[in-house]
């Protein structure tokens, strides 16, 4: 089975169709990916749901397809650094389903693992637990939530194999990890692909077959938050 593919374009052919559900790796501009998501934009795929820990910043990530009104609704935990986001939410433009970070996470994971939901405690007498089945374990009040089954994964990896085997550099895994495993087609970017056989069985953080097409290509290394302080006077 042919995973390698030239570019984010060739990569995502033939997956895309307006109103589609994507589930997409990062935290912050922390392992984004970057390359697949500015393939979607450029297709012009519409009516989008993403489900991600935040959605960039307003002119990298996936602010790109806020900007260009490509997504209706958004099933995220964070928001407060993309102001289009804040301003498409507040207007009604978009819609918004917060979800605890590990909440989040889990749901991800579980939709990978064949888990249709889970009891947590997290979100109990707030607004997420709204509308949801409740149940008591032990004495105490749980809440449940679904598992994420997307039709497509986008995520970001430092290196990968032929065979799709990923290795994620430091914190760039965060929700990488959890959103490759849920979605029913998985692309993946990468900085390198090295050949088949070189990665350390014992360093693969995920095995590839939940992978099913990689590209290879230069990724900016942008801060969302750059902070400095001022030079002493010697």
């Amino acid at each position: 089975m042919k995973k390698v593919y030239g570019s984010a374009a060739e990569a995502l052919d033939g997956l895309l169709f307006d109103g589609m559900f994507i589930a997409a790796g990062g935290f912050g501009l922390c392992g984004i990916p970057e390359l697949l998501i500015a393939a979607i934009k450029d297709a012009g795929t519409k009516d989008l749901t993403i489900a991600s820990n935040n959605a960039g910043v307003d002119d990298f990530g996936l602010g790109v397809l806020l900007a260009t009104r490509q997504v209706k609704k958004m099933i995220s935990s964070y928001v407060g650094e993309n102001a289009e986001f804040m301003r498409q939410y507040l207007s009604g433009e978009l819609e918004l389903e917060f979800n605890p970070q590990g909440t989040l996470a889990e749901r991800m994971r579980a939709g990978g693992a064949g888990i249709p939901g889970f009891y947590t405690a997290t979100g109990v007498g707030t607004v997420i637990a709204e509308g949801k089945e409740h149940h008591v374990f032990d004495g105490r009040t749980y809440i449940l939530e679904r598992g994420i089954v997307a039709d497509l994964s986008i995520v970001k990896a430092w290196k990968a194999d032929p065979s799709g085997n990923l290795v994620f550099r430091k914190t760039a895994r965060n929700f990488n990890v959890p959103a490759a495993t849920c979605g029913k087609v998985c692309v993946v970017e990468v900085e390198e692909i090295v050949p088949l056989g070189s990665l350390d069985p014992d360093t693969i953080h995920l095995p590839g077959i939940y992978v099913h097409r990689i590209i290879q290509g230069p990724h900016e290394k942008r801060i969302e938050q750059r902070t400095v302080r001022k030079k002493e006077a010697v």
